[in-house]
Formats: structure tokens, sequence, C-alpha cells
């Protein structure tokens, strides 16, 4: 059994900027962290004493003889660029719903790409895990996605991330000490919408706007600059982070109608009037998880006024993937 840890994460500041289209053409930079919620893949090989060849098991199950016959396409397009040939039965385990702004799918392929490495024996880094799991979602799969997601996956940690127009990643942790990092985790409260959506659906319609976009896009990738100088100054004021999320809400709202809905909308001036300074729904919008900004003293009157809606409490994760069960079978096809 072999069995790899994986975590989401949460976005602050750029997205969209980590489109291909976009930063091959412009450079881009996000700001945000992985979390300690994460997505579990247990994985071994299978006994030959099935009819079927693979078993996945995630919110369906699949029993299958060939590769090319699994409907998951992360699994397909994993299995296949690493010509699986020995049966194997694959587990998904997730601490947060899926399609809900907090990466899950990249989670998952990082996740399966880094056990089924481990299954052949091999360490690999983290710089090779998000490098193949962007791949296999951009190239293989062909989905509508940019390249954040895979990248906190693999690397974990509180980083600024810029995206060079060679297509080169740079990765770099935020340098804050001890007071100030807890101060900012102090500040940020994640809320469940109830509403889960296919991110893709939501990221076509903002990569078919880039060029109408770029106005907002340039300002975007500047916010990520002035997030990087507060968080890095402990002089200034955190809640000059918070406006500045609120900012880039009001942004990113420009790029696609699906980004937001009256529900959200209601939602989130609920939330700035019960003290919240800024905000954001994660990932592509649409629904799944809202990201506020609230000053702790207004957190229990938050509460209050959001409490028909679920409160998941987080820290940050700084270990990125990592295989946490390692004991391999020797059963053979």
């Amino acid at each position: 059994m072999i069995i790899s840890r994986t975590p989401f994460r949460i976005s602050l500041f750029g997205g969209g900027t980590d489109f291909p289209k976009w930063y091959r053409a412009h450079g881009g930079a996000v700001i945000g962290g992985a979390i300690d919620k994460y997505c579990y893949i247990s994985l071994r090989r299978l006994p030959p004493f099935f009819e079927y060849r693979h078993r996945i098991v995630y919110s369906n199950i699949e029993q299958v003889r060939e590769v090319a016959d699994i409907r998951h396409p992360a699994v397909r397009a994993v299995l296949g660029e690493m010509g699986m040939s020995e049966g194997l039965e694959i587990h998904h385990d997730g601490d947060l719903p899926a399609r809900s702004g907090l990466g899950s799918s990249s989670s998952f392929t990082v996740g399966l790409l880094n056990a089924l490495h481990a299954f052949h024996g091999r360490m690999v880094t983290k710089e090779q895990l998000a490098a193949e799991a962007i791949h296999i979602e951009q190239t293989v799969i062909g989905e509508a996605v940019g390249s954040q997601d895979q990248t906190w996956a693999a690397y974990g940690g509180l980083n600024r991330i810029d995206f060079n127009v060679d297509g080169s990643i740079d990765v770099t942790p935020l340098i804050m000490n001890r007071v100030r990092r807890e101060a900012l985790q102090s500040h940020l409260v994640l809320y469940f919408t109830g509403l889960s959506r296919y991110a893709s659906d939501i990221e076509k319609d903002k990569i078919a706007n880039l060029d109408a976009c770029e106005a907002q896009l340039l300002d975007m990738r500047a916010m990520v600059d002035e997030a990087a100088s507060i968080l890095g100054d402990p002089r200034r004021d955190l809640a000059d982070l918070g406006r500045l999320l609120h900012e880039s809400w009001m942004l990113k709202r420009t790029l696609s109608p699906g980004v937001s809905n009256p529900a959200i909308d209601e939602l989130y001036e609920t939330a700035l009037g019960a003290g919240a300074l800024g905000g954001k729904l994660l990932g592509a919008g649409g629904g799944g998880f809202l990201l506020l900004f609230v000053p702790p003293e207004r957190q229990d009157g938050l509460r209050k006024r959001l409490e028909a809606f679920t409160a998941v409490k987080f820290r940050f994760d700084n270990a990125g993937s990592k295989i946490v069960v390692y004991e391999p079978n020797d059963f053979e096809r």
C-alpha cells in the first residue's frame, strides 16, 4: 500500500495571470498558500484474482480491464502517460468537497503522480511533480486550467509564484516572522457557500476574454507586488491587505459573467456588513469556498451573520505533496 497526501490551496492575488496563454505573452504572478486540508490517494498492486485489471474508487467505482476504458480523466491520463501495464487499485479521499475552488483536481493529479512514482521506487522533486501535473491537465486532458494549483499542490507553503514568458515557474516563499505569519492566519476565515461548479466552464470563458480583459489582468498582476510588500513589511497595516483583496475581487468579477452571481454577491455584502474588509471566491468562482479577511475582534459578529454557512478552520501547509505510507506489495499479474 502506498498513500500520498497532497494539500489543497487558497489563492489570494494574481489569479488569471497563471494561464499559459497570458503569462507566455505578459508574465504572471500569484500569491497564496497550501492549507492543511488534503487529498489522499491510496494505491496498491491489484492481486491477480479478479476479472477486472484496474479498480478506481472515488465518488464512483470503476472496474475495468484497460486503461483506455477508465472514465476518470486524470486517472486515465496519468496511467496512460506513465505506461502502466500492471493492475492497480486506486482510492481517493478528500478532506473537503471537490469543485469548490481549492484546487482539488490538481491536488488529485499531483497526488496520483507522486504515488505512482513511489510505486516504481522513485523519489521525484517538487518541480518535476508540478511540471508533470501541468502537462497532464493542460496538454493530455486539454483542460482550461492555469498553472498555480499544480504548483502549490506539489510545493506546499505560503509563496509567491512567478510565471515567466519562457514557460518557467519560480516559487519564492514569503518571508515573514512568526508574529506576522500568525497575524495573517488569524485574519483569514473560510466559508463554504454550498455551491459546487465545474471550474473549467468558467475558465474557458476567462481564457476567451483574456485580450479584452488585459487592463484588469495587468492590475491584478500589480496587486501581487503590493501584497508582497504589505506582507513583508511588519510596519505595514495588515488591514491594507484586506482592502486590497476587496479591490482584487471587484476586478476578478469582471473577467467572466460566471465568476459571481446574485446569491454570492449578497453573501459577500453581508460579510462586509459584518466586519470583513475584503474577500473573494476561491478558484474560478461561481461557488465553492468564500475566503474573507476579517479582523479577529469582528469574527464573532461575522459568525452570527453567517451561521447558515459552514466555516472551515485551516492553517497553512508547508510540506506539499508527500508519501505518508510506503508498503509496496509483491503481487504480480
